[in-house]
């Protein structure tokens, strides 16, 4: 059984938790029914988990949910979804995982056998098809990934369309397609430092392309033929030390940093060998003997995604990333270096957030929880973000029900002494 759930640098790659936004609207919602279908069956969801059999101690998944027939992609010679590599004008970006699902083709009639979940061959999606890939190939949750998948069209796009690589063409995204950066563009707002396997762009003059040496530190780190969640977590580590030795510009931000980069590291289950990661990442040859053919990430053949009864959601998210930090204080380190290499300096989060939370107390009860939900409603850069409206109930409920302190603002002077974040 081959599971993978890291999508590096998005997600997917990973901001968490649709229930960022409990009072803001996505505009865009009016003008698209099915993301307010999907909104709607999501609020039913949330309602249904806050009570009875569905309660929050009864989300993580028993032993033996694995069936074969129900979760395998097929990506065969065949199964009508196989490889086909990217041509001069597709765009592909930082996250291997998207790059992957843009890389196969989708078959030529719908067959009731045959899920369409694959991503356009040109790297410009709608924010529908980046939850309906999410989810059926991975099994990314639908909280989470309505959530980054909206405000990837929010931050990257026109709100309802975005590109994962740079700005599109005006072929391939239209009149307002044209007016997104793309995932390439979004650095320190979406895509953030410390990537497993892309450079820092202030470092490198790309945050796309990926690294061969880092790959092969990450199967260093991953002795055995197989890579695990303490290998992934343990690389992160190393990976946020080299940049502050290596990168006078590092940046942890509070949203691109203790929110995404968790997910460029997050949550392996199964087996996951070396030659599946390859797969994923793009990347050549053997071990020692590596080489990263960019955009040529795709899914392994031998594929199976996550349980369908248990997709991977928010609260498995915050799960992982509590237990990171446990292990690893400093990736709850807002701040950077100053200019200099090994200047790194951390900001206080009581003075962050107004005296509402701190740095000692984070990990303590559902202080975490709070601080990642609240702290992502601020995170509002580009345009008026939000969830959809369906949600907002559901997910005040949640807050409620966590007895959140509430965060009104992030005082944001306190990291203009970064050059990472100007």
């Amino acid at each position: 059984m081959l599971f993978l759930y890291t999508l590096p640098s998005l997600l997917i790659c990973f901001a968490p938790l649709a229930s960022a936004f409990p009072t803001a609207i996505l505009k865009a919602a009016a003008r698209d029914p099915t993301i307010l279908k999907r909104a709607a069956e999501i609020a039913k969801l949330l309602e249904k988990r806050q009570t009875g059999a569905d309660a929050a101690t009864k989300i993580f998944e028993p032993v033996n949910t694995f069936n074969a027939q129900a979760q395998y992609i097929n990506v065969t010679n065949g199964s009508g979804h196989e490889y086909v590599a990217p041509g001069p004008d597709d765009l592909r970006g930082p996250c291997p995982g998207l790059n992957a699902f843009a890389n196969h083709k989708q078959p030529c009639r719908l067959r009731a056998d045959v899920l369409q979940y694959f991503l356009p061959h040109d790297g410009y999606a709608s924010v529908t098809q980046y939850i309906d890939a999410t989810t059926k190939v991975v099994g990314m949750g639908p909280i989470l990934s309505i959530f980054l998948s909206a405000l990837g069209g929010a931050l990257d796009g026109d709100i309802l369309n975005w590109s994962m690589g740079g700005t599109p063409s005006l072929t391939q995204g239209g009149v307002t397609g044209v007016l997104g950066n793309g995932l390439i563009g979004s650095h320190n707002k979406y895509e953030g430092d410390a990537s497993p396997t892309r450079p820092d762009l202030y470092q490198s003059g790309n945050n796309y392309k990926t690294v061969t040496s880092q790959f092969q530190e990450l199967i260093d780190y991953s002795p055995g033929g197989e890579v695990t969640l303490d290998s992934l977590t343990s690389f992160r580590s190393h990976r946020f030390d080299t940049q502050i030795s290596q990168n006078s510009e590092f940046f942890n931000g509070p949203f691109s940093g203790v929110l995404v980069q968790p997910a460029a590291a997050a949550h392996p289950a199964g087996q996951l060998t070396h030659d599946v990661v390859q797969s994923w990442f793009g990347v050549q040859g053997s071990n020692k003997n590596y080489n990263a053919v960019q955009g040529t990430e795709r899914i392994p053949d031998n594929w199976y995604r996550r349980a369908i009864e248990y997709p991977y959601d928010t609260e498995y998210f915050l799960a992982d990333a509590v237990n990171a930090a446990a292990l690893h204080p400093k990736f709850l380190d807002i701040g950077g270096n100053t200019g200099t290499t090994n200047s790194f300096v951390g900001v206080d989060v009581a003075n962050l957030t107004g005296g509402v939370f701190n740095t000692a107390d984070l990990l303590k009860d559902n202080n975490f929880a709070c601080f990642v939900y609240q702290l992502s409603a601020q995170a509002k850069p580009d345009a008026i973000l939000g969830v959809l409206d369906q949600l907002t109930n559901a997910i005040g409920n949640i807050i409620g029900k966590l007895g959140c302190p509430q965060l009104q603002a992030i005082d944001t002077a306190q990291l203009k002494l970064f050059p990472g974040y100007s």
